[in-house]
Order: structure tokens, then sequence, then C-alpha cells
């Protein structure tokens, strides 16, 4: 979204490029954060020149009409143009767009064209302007990741984008911070021993970190096992969420381990308490969980919620019958593989959102979170509005593929958000995740990597050594690398 000015030019070629801010009154942007960047490109045979300018569309939404306009400080002549409109007066020059390449797509671009004849210098132009908005290398008015003491921006769902409350498109770029889930029924405190203090915050923000994934324990928030354990446990999560929100940092509280006896397929544990992760919640406690969640931070729309972290109803149903184990997942009841109630993201979402809360909800796919194929068909009702898609991406799952990104998450993407809630690889290396986030990146979506926990990197996915936040070698490193270097 944020881009850098830069020009080179030469006698014989030249190439400018540059990023224009325009105004939303502007017939070129139906968004306020529209801004574009021109590629000026010339070649150069003495007498005369051929010239190549690209508009690029670098806003999240389409842009639709587009003139603009650029001068030389020499005897430039038009001679003829093509795929717009060419026209000079002096030394300005003007391009309108044809009738058929007035939009431009969001992250698309345009190409026009035009010879010139000259005599003397040939100067590459730098005064472009799109529309009359003159171009002044300033990035475009979208929200900015926050400086030093700025608060985590409040947050919604519009169309299928993630955008803060003036309308600019924002990504949650960021990291887990794992041990909420477990800590508490393992014997090991409340975070694992670890930090979550300024210092550790401090740590996340040097890597540009703009959002922490929390998981949490069901038991441990509602007092039924555990310890710490209810009051003292819902505070220290409420300490920690309101240190993020306070460095620019946007919390998603994920549900992660919870209440009900499983021992079908692919069990993780038997115990009926939160000492794992089931593959679906109950309707026992979970609708109660999300209800106190809710209330304690409706209000505060920087946080997100994440109802449940990687749901395998289909594993329970031994993949026996698809349709079943999504309609299981959305609606809950009564599912094969299951001895309880079950809870579907309807009941969670209904009780987040009948404590009036508007926080934007995430809810997962089938498959621990990696399969969204049926996820358009069976998303939850949600009348807010304010729903976005969980995926989880490893390089041990199903979907590993650009091919399988973009025919299962690129086809709810087009219709709703879609944040990428875990990425990694058990390999220790960032090779896959590099193809994830790639792909990520262009698509204009989020993603938070597992995990910001000095675990040792032997098992993979593991982000520092320490919480001052020194990078795994490899893994961390190149994710960290990438944090550093990418347009948020």
């Amino acid at each position: 979204m944020l881009g850098k000015f830069r020009v080179a030019c030469t006698a014989v070629a030249a190439v400018a490029s540059v990023i224009l801010p325009v105004t939303a009154a502007s017939p070129v942007s139906a968004a306020p954060a529209f801004a574009c960047r021109v590629d000026y490109a010339a070649n150069d045979w003495g007498a005369g020149f051929g010239v190549t300018v690209t508009v690029n569309n670098l806003s999240a939404s389409a842009a639709s009409g587009w003139t603009l306009t650029y001068s030389y400080t020499g005897n430039q002549t038009l001679q003829q143009g093509w795929s717009g409109v060419w026209s000079q007066s002096g030394r300005q020059v003007t391009v309108t767009n044809a009738a058929w390449n007035g939009t431009i797509a969001a992250n698309g671009n345009v190409k026009a064209g035009a010879n010139f004849s000259y005599s003397g210098t040939n100067t590459a132009p730098v005064d472009f302007a799109v529309n009359g908005a003159a171009c002044t290398g300033t990035p475009p008015p979208t929200e900015p990741p926050p400086g030093p003491g700025g608060a985590a921006p409040a947050l919604r769902v519009s169309g299928n984008k993630l955008v803060t409350a003036s309308g600019a498109t924002y990504r949650l770029l960021g990291v887990n911070r794992a041990s909420g889930e477990f800590a508490c029924v393992q014997g090991k405190g409340m975070w694992d021993s670890g930090p979550v203090d300024q210092a550790s915050v401090n740590a996340m923000k040097a890597w540009n970190v703009r959002a922490v994934r929390i998981p949490l324990n069901e038991d441990c928030w509602l007092g039924l096992s555990g310890s710490p354990s209810g009051a003292a446990y819902q505070q220290a999560v409420k300490d920690y969420v309101t240190l993020l929100v306070a460095n620019g940092i946007n919390p998603i509280l994920d549900l992660h381990w919870t209440h009900g006896q499983y021992t079908g397929n692919i069990s993780a544990c038997a115990d009926v308490n939160a000492t794992c992760q089931k593959p679906m919640p109950s309707m026992q406690y979970t609708p109660t969980f999300w209800t106190q969640v809710a209330n304690a931070f409706k209000g505060n729309n920087a946080v997100v919620f994440d109802l449940f972290n990687e749901p395998y109803p289909d594993a329970a149903d031994n993949w026996a019958n698809p349709t079943a184990e999504w309609r299981c997942l959305r609606d809950g009841g009564t599912c094969a593989g299951f001895t309880y109630e079950v809870a579907g993201m309807q009941d969670l979402l209904d009780a987040v959102r009948a404590t009036g809360a508007t926080n934007v909800v995430m809810t997962a796919g089938i498959r621990w979170t990696n399969d969204l194929s049926q996820w358009l068909t069976y998303k939850p009702n949600d009348p807010t509005g304010n729903l976005m898609a969980s995926w989880h991406s490893y390089n041990f799952n199903a979907c590993i593929t650009v091919s399988c990104w973009n025919s299962e998450i690129g086809a709810v993407a087009a219709q709703v958000p879609v944040h990428a809630g875990e990425i990694g690889q058990d390999t220790c290396a960032h090779d896959y995740i590099d193809q994830v986030m790639a792909w990520l990146d262009q698509q204009r979506l989020g993603y938070t990597a597992w995990t910001w926990n000095p675990w040792g990197c032997g098992s993979g996915n593991v982000l520092i050594t320490d919480y001052s936040g020194t990078p795994t070698q490899t893994y961390g490193a190149g994710y960290r690398a990438h944090l550093l270097s990418v347009t948020p």
C-alpha cells in the first residue's frame, strides 16, 4: 500500500516511478485510500523517442476514470499516441483513458504509449499527476503503522477488506504468542514463565509486528480447572491485551483448547478438561466463554475474535460425509464421531453478537483450518457484517500449492477478508512460508506466524531464541527479514 518515490533517467532511456496521493473527490478512485505509481520509460533514437507510461493502482479498490498529466523541460513534441487520448499544450502532456481501459483493477495497471520528436536534451519528466493531484512522493492517506505511543486501530470489515475506522485497508501482520492455551493447565503458570511486559512488546515492535494472536484456554478462563484460573486468568489476558493495543498492536484472541471428552479418530487426549485441542467445541461451556470474552472487550474494536483454532469434524467423521462435516462446523448439534453436543460457529458468533460486541470475528474451515473449499457455502450469518475467514497453512497440510490457494483461498478472499492465523513449516527453514507470504502479499492479506516462543527450532515453527527477539537462525531470521521489508 505504501510505496517509495524513485526517479532515474539517462540520455538513452529513462524510467521514473512516483506515488500519487489522490483525493476521494477525484474520479479515479472510489475508495479513500487510493494511490497510484506512474512508471515512465523512454526509448531514445536521437531526433525522437517513444515513451510508455504505466499507471499502477496501488489501492485495494478498483479505480474508474483517469487523466495523467506531466511536463517536459525541452522542446519535446507529441507526434502520435495510443492506448489513450494524448494531447499537448506547450510543454504539458495530457493522457486520458481510452474507452476500453478506464478501469484500473485493484493492484493492477494500465499502459499507454506515444512517439515524440525533439532536439537538444531529453530529460525525463518528474511532475506527474493523476486527476489533478500533484506527484509529491507523499504516501497516500492510509492508516500508517502506529508510531511510538500510537494505539492499535479499531477495525471493521468493508466488502472483502479489513479496514480502519477511516476506511483505510489494513493488514494484520505479526506473530502468535502461544502458552495461554496450555500453561495454566500444565502447572506452568500463566505465560509459560515468559514475559508479557513492555520490553517483550518492544522486541516484537522491532520486527514490525502489527498483530499478535493469543491462544486461550476455555477451562482456565471460566475457572473450571488449571491455575491461574477464573478471575486471575482473565485479568492476565486483559492486561496483555491492553498493553498490546497501547503499543499499536492488534490482539487476536483465539480459543485454542476447550472442554469436552473426545476419544475418536485423531484424538489428542482422552481428558474431558481443556488439556488439548479438541476437534470441535461443546455447547456446555464454549458459548459462555465467548459471551464473557465479548463482554470483556466489546467497545474495543482493535481486538479481533478467532472463534475456534483448528476444527476437524471431518476427521471425527472419518472423512465419510463432507456435507455433514461442513454443517457440523457451522450448525453444531449432534455430529458424527462426537459424544457431546457440538457448538457450531453460528452458535459462537451468536453468543458474541448477543452481547452487543461488533468486533471483527474470524471463523475457520475444516481440516485444521487449512480447507476453506466450502467456507462461503457454510459461513455463519453475521448481522454486523464484520466476519473474516481464518486460514492456516503449514508445509504438511493438504492445500500447499499456489493452484490450491488460488482456487480455494482466493475464491473466499474475493468476497470476505481472509487472515492466515497460523503459517509455518516443520523444517526450521523458511522456503515454504516465503511462498505463502508472497501469495498473501499479492492478495493483500494478513498473516501471523507460529510462534513467538523460545522453544528451540528442532521441530520447526519457532521464531525466536529468547524473548528479546533474537530470531532462530533460519526460520525466524527469514520471517523477521520479510516483516521488515514487506509493504503493510
